[in-house]
C-alpha cells in the first residue's frame, strides 16, 4: 500500500479535503451551544474538536513545547506543496458550498501535479517504499 496523500506529494482525491459540514454534527453543536457546557480537553479529543491534548503538570503548568515538535516532525517530511494545498482546500472549504470546494480542490490538486515530491510519490509508490520528500 502506498503514503498517505501528503507523503506522496499529492492532496486527498474526491473531496477527501473538504470539511464535512458541522464537523462534528448539529446534535453535539446544538448540545454545547444550547446547555452552555465547557469542552475539557479530552471530551474536546473524543469528539473530533482537536487532535491532541496536553496534561497539566502537578504545578498546573502545561508541558514543554516537545508534544508540538514532535508533530511538527510529523508534517515537515511531506511534501510542502501538498500541505500548502491542502490547507487551502480545507480552509476554503469551510466557507463555501461542497460543489465550488470540489472545484477548488481539483485546482490545488493541479498544483502538486509538476513538482518533484509527486514524482517522487508516485515511484516510491511504484517501488513499495516510502518517498523521500524532494521539499519541492
Amino acid at each position: 500500500t502506498c503514503i498517505g496523500p501528503t507523503g506522496g506529494g499529492a492532496l486527498p482525491e474526491a473531496g477527501g479535503a473538504q470539511p464535512l459540514p458541522g464537523g462534528i454534527g448539529m446534535v453535539l453543536i446544538k448540545d454545547f451551544i444550547f446547555s452552555a457546557r465547557v469542552l475539557h480537553g479530552q471530551e474536546a479529543k473524543a469528539v473530533g474538536l482537536i487532535s491532541h491534548v496536553l496534561e497539566q503538570n502537578q504545578a498546573g503548568m502545561l508541558p514543554s513545547p516537545r508534544k508540538a515538535l514532535d508533530l511538527a516532525g510529523k508534517f515537515l517530511p511531506q511534501g510542502p506543496v501538498a500541505i500548502k494545498m491542502a490547507k487551502l482546500a480545507v480552509n476554503q472549504g469551510m466557507e463555501i458550498d461542497l460543489v465550488t470546494g470540489f472545484a477548488i480542490e481539483a485546482a490545488c490538486y493541479a498544483q502538486t501535479l509538476p513538482t518533484k515530491d509527486k514524482l517522487e510519490g508516485l515511484l516510491a509508490c511504484k517501488e513499495k517504499r516510502s518517498p523521500r520528500s524532494k521539499r519541492e
